[in-house]
C-alpha cells in the first residue's frame, strides 16, 4: 500500500492547484482593497537560455504569446522534464486588475522569495531588483506605475545560475539551487501611510508573574504630504482572543513624504504571561494601529511568545529550566514532485513526522518558507535559522578579507531574514555560517561582522555557527567568538576515525572552550560517495553510539541528527536530473520510512523508560525521564492506553496524568480497564501538545 507522503506526492499538484489556485485568482478580481491580495496560481512561464528576453522587450508585453506556457506559482523549473538541470535566466508574467479605488492606496508586490535574482517591471517600467539573494522577502512600490481601472502586466525574470558573487558562493553549497518563484507572491494594498512592520521583544522577569514588552514599528510615507498622528497597540491571546494588555495612543509619529521613520515605543508590562515552550508553546498577537485625526489609518499584526533563551554554567536554560535539547534537521525542497516550490500541505506533514521524531530542535541551512517558522511556533519547535553561506570554497581566492561584494551580500541576507522573522519565538538563535573553513583569516573576519550586525539588530537572541574544523587545535576556530559552539561531527563517515577519536575530539573542544555549550549541529551517516553503499544498519548504530557519547559528556546541550531526508542537490552521487540526491536520512525522497525513523523517535524521546506490566484489567505503568540528552522537565505529560479487541478494533480508551518529571525521576501510575480481554494494549507517554514521545505495545 503506497504511504501518505506518496499519495501526497502524486496528488497534491492537482490538490494546490484547483479550488486553491480559484479563490487566489478570485481574491485578485475581487479588488479587495484593505491588505494582503494573494498573486499565486497561473502565470505565464519561459526560459531565456540567449538572456535576451530584455532586448526582445518581454518586459513590456501586454500579452503573452504561445511560446508562454501556463504555469502555477509557487513554481521553479527545476522539477519539470528537461529543464532539471537549467541555470540561467527565465521569465514570468500576468495581468492583474487595479480598481480605481487604489489610485488613493500604496500598492506594493511582496515576493516572499525568489531563486536567486529577480527583476520585475509592471506595465513595461522597471519596479526593483533583488539580486543574490534567493531565500529572503522583498517588496517594490509599485503604485506609480499602475493603471487603475484596467489590467496590468507584471513581468519577473529570475536567474538561477551559480555566481562567485553571492551567498552560497559558486558550486559550494550542497543542496539544490531550484530557480524560480518558489514561494507565494502577494500584492499590500494599503493607505499611504502604513505601518512596515513592528517588532516585539517579550522578556519574563524573574518569578514569572510579568513579562516587560519592547516594541518598535517602521512607519511609511508614500504620500506627497507630510502625516502626523499616533501609534497604540493591544495584545491579544491568541488562544482565547481576550485582550490582557491595551496602549491607546502609545506614541505620536510624524513622517515626510516619501520617508520612513523607526518609533521605539515606551516598554509595557504584561501581567501573568503564558511562557511559550516547545510543550506549551502559547502564542500572543501584537495588534499596532496607526490613527490621525481620531480616525484608524492603519493596522498590522503579529504574533509573538513570552519566553527567555539564556546560556548560563555551561548550558542552555529555557525559561529558566537547564535543558538539554534533541532533534533532526529537514532539507526542504527534496520531494521530486514540488522541488522548493513546496505547498502548505507537504511542509506541514514533513514536519508533523518531525514532531512524530521527538524534534524539539532544528536548524536550516537557509532562511525558511514562512509557513516552516508559522508552524513551529504553533507547534513548538525550537529552530536555528542561517545565512546560507557553506562550504570550503567559500572564501576561494581570499585570504585575509572576505570580498567586499560577498561581505555585503552576507550582511544583507543576514538583515533581511531577522528583520522579518525576529518576532517568532521558535527562533532559537542565528546561524551565521556552515563549514566554511573556521580556522582562516578571512573566515574570522567574516563572522566578526556578521556576529556584529546579528547583536545590533537582535541584541538578546543567541550566535552561533556551524564548524567542521574542530578537529585540530579546536582554539583556533571562529567558533570562539559564538554563544556556544556547533559542532558538525562525522567520524565514521567524513573524518578518519571511530569512537575512541570521537570521545577524545570531544574532551578537547571541552578544554578550548571552557563554559560554553557544545552543540552537535549534525551527525549521521551519509551514503554519499560511489565507495560507501546505502546501509541503514550502519546509520541506526552511528545515530546510538555517538548519542551515548554526546550524552557522557554534561556540555553537550544540544544534538541534531542529519536528517530527516534524503535530499535534492546539485552535488548529488545518486540519482539524474530531478533525482539527483545525497542518501543521508530517515525516509527517502518520497518518504519511504526506513528502519532508523523508529531508532531515531526512540533516541529523541524524553523518556527513558516506559514499562507496563499487570492484568487487562489493572495495569501498572512506570515512566522514567531522561537525565541525558535529551533531558528536560516533563510537565503536563499524561499515559494515553487505547486497548484493541480482535480484527484491531480499538474498545477502550483510558488517559490518566503524570506527576511532574525533573530528568532523572520516575513515577508509576496505575490503569484500570473495563475490557478484561483486549487483544494487545497501545500506550502513549503523551505532551501537553497532544503528540506521543513514545509508545510501548502490551499483550496479555
Amino acid at each position: 500500500m503506497a504511504s501518505r507522503r506518496e499519495f501526497l506526492a502524486r496528488g497534491a499538484l492537482a490538490a494546490v492547484g484547483g479550488a486553491a489556485a480559484q479563490a487566489a485568482e478570485n481574491a485578485v478580481a475581487s479588488g479587495d482593497p484593505g491588505g494582503r491580495i494573494p498573486l499565486n496560481g497561473l502565470w505565464r512561464f519561459r526560459l531565456d537560455p540567449e538572456r535576451s528576453g530584455e532586448a526582445l522587450g518581454w518586459q513590456r508585453l501586454e500579452q503573452a504569446g504561445a511560446e508562454w506556457r501556463q504555469v502555477r506559482v509557487p513554481h521553479t523549473w527545476q522539477i519539470e522534464p528537461g529543464s532539471e538541470e537549467y541555470y540561467g535566466a527565465a521569465w514570468y508574467w500576468r495581468l492583474f486588475e487595479a480598481p480605481p479605488e487604489w489610485s488613493a492606496r500604496a500598492v506594493r508586490i511582496e515576493f516572499e522569495a525568489v531563486f536567486h535574482t529577480a527583476t520585475v517591471w509592471v506595465n513595461g517600467r522597471l519596479a526593483g531588483r533583488h539580486a543574490g539573494k534567493g531565500y529572503t522577502t522583498f517588496a517594490f512600490e509599485i503604485t506609480a506605475h499602475l493603471r487603475f481601472g484596467g489590467a496590468n502586466a507584471i513581468a519577473v525574470r529570475v536567474e538561477n545560475d551559480f555566481s562567485a558573487a553571492m551567498l552560497p558562493r559558486g558550486r559550494s553549497s550542497d543542496w539544490t539551487h531550484d530557480g524560480g518563484i518558489y514561494r507565494p507572491v502577494s500584492l499590500l494594498v494599503t493607505p499611504k501611510v502604513y505601518l512596515e512592520r513592528v517588532d516585539v521583544d517579550a522578556i519574563p522577569e524573574p518569578g514569572g508573574g510579568r513579562a516587560r514588552i519592547e516594541a518598535a514599528a517602521v512607519v511609511r510615507n508614500a504620500g506627497e504630504q507630510p502625516w502626523e498622528g499616533t501609534i497604540g497597540w493591544r495584545i491579544v491571546d491568541a488562544e482565547t482572543g481576550a485582550t490582557v494588555a491595551r496602549r491607546p495612543r502609545a506614541a505620536r509619529v510624524r513622517v515626510k513624504p516619501g520617508e520612513s521613520v523607526d518609533v521605539k515605543l515606551p516598554p509595557a508590562a504584561l501581567a501573568e504571561p503564558k511562557l511559550w515552550h516547545f510543550d506549551r508553546p502559547h502564542l500572543y498577537r501584537f495588534e499596532a494601529e496607526l490613527e490621525t485625526a481620531g480616525a484608524a489609518a492603519h493596522r498590522i499584526e503579529t504574533c509573538f511568545g513570552v519566553r527567555s533563551i539564556e546560556v548560563r554554567d555551561g548550558g542552555f536554560y529555557l525559561n529558566g529550566e537547564r535543558v538539554r535539547l534533541m532533534g533532526v534537521e529537514r532539507m526542504a525542497g527534496s520531494n521530486p514532485e514540488f522541488g522548493m516550490a513546496e505547498p502548505a500541505e507537504w511542509i506541514r506533514h514533513d514536519h508533523e513526522e518531525m514532531k512524530e521524531l521527538n524534534c524539539v530542535f532544528t536548524r536550516v541551512h537557509w532562511p525558511p518558507d514562512r509557513r516552516v517558522l508559522d508552524y513551529c511556533d504553533r507547534r513548538g519547535m525550537l529552530i536555528q535559522l542561517e545565512v546560507p553561506a557553506w562550504g570550503g570554497r567559500t572564501f576561494e581566492g581570499m585570504s585575509e578579507e572576505p570580498s567586499p561584494e560577498i561581505m555585503q551580500n552576507g550582511l544583507e541576507q543576514l538583515r533581511e531574514m531577522i528583520l522579518r522573522d525576529r518576532n517568532h519565538p521558535c527562533i532559537f538563535s542565528w546561524g551565521l555560517a556552515n563549514e566554511i573553513g573556521g580556522q582562516t583569516p578571512v573566515a574570522r573576519r567574516f563572522l566578526e561582522r556578521m556576529l556584529a550586525e546579528a547583536k545590533r539588530l537582535d541584541p538578546r537572541r543567541l550566535c552561533s555557527y556551524a564548524s567542521n574544523s574542530l578537529q585540530r587545535t579546536p582554539e583556533r576556530d571562529a567558533a570562539a567568538l559564538m554563544d556556544f559552539i556547533a559542532w558538525n561531527e562525522y567520524y565514521e563517515t567524513w573524518f578518519e576515525g571511530g569512537l575512541e577519536e570521537l570521545r577524545r575530539n570531544l574532551e578537547e573542544i571541552e578544554r578550548a572552550f571552557p563554559g560554553k555549550p557544545i552543540v552537535i549541529s549534525e551527525y549521521g551517516y551519509c551514503a554519499c560517495t560511489p565507495e560507501r553503499p546505502e546501509e541503514d544498519a550502519r546509520r541506526i548504530r552511528i545515530l546510538r553510539e555517538h548519542t551515548g557519547i554526546f550524552r557522557s559528556r554534561p556540555r553537550v546541550a544540544g544534538v541534531i541528527f542529519f536528517c530527516y531526508n534524503d535530499y535534492r542537490t546539485h552535488i548529488g552521487d545518486k540519482g539524474t536530473a530531478v533525482m539527483r540526491q545525497r542518501v543521508h536520512g530517515v525516509v527517502g525522497l518520497y518518504g519511504r520510512r526506513k528502519p532508523s525513523f523508529e531508532a531515531l523517535r526512540r533516541e529523541s524521546s524524553p523518556v527513558e523508560a516506559f514499562e507496563v506490566a499487570g492484568r487487562p484489567d489493572f495495569l501498572r505503568v512506570t515512566v522514567r525521564a531522561r537525565s541525558v540528552v535529551p533531558a528536560y522537565t516533563l510537565d503536563g505529560y499524561r499515559v494515553r492506553a487505547v486497548a484493541y479487541g480482535p480484527a484491531e478494533i480499538p474498545v477502550e480508551r483510558l488517559l490518566t496524568p503524570l506527576p511532574r518529571l525533573a530528568p532523572g525521576q520516575q513515577a508509576t501510575v496505575t490503569l484500570q480497564c473495563r475490557e478484561t480481554a483486549p487483544e494487545k494494549v497501545v500506550l502513549d507517554v503523551v505532551r501537553p501538545s497532544g503528540d506521543s514521545a513514545a509508545t510501548v505495545i502490551w499483550r496479555p
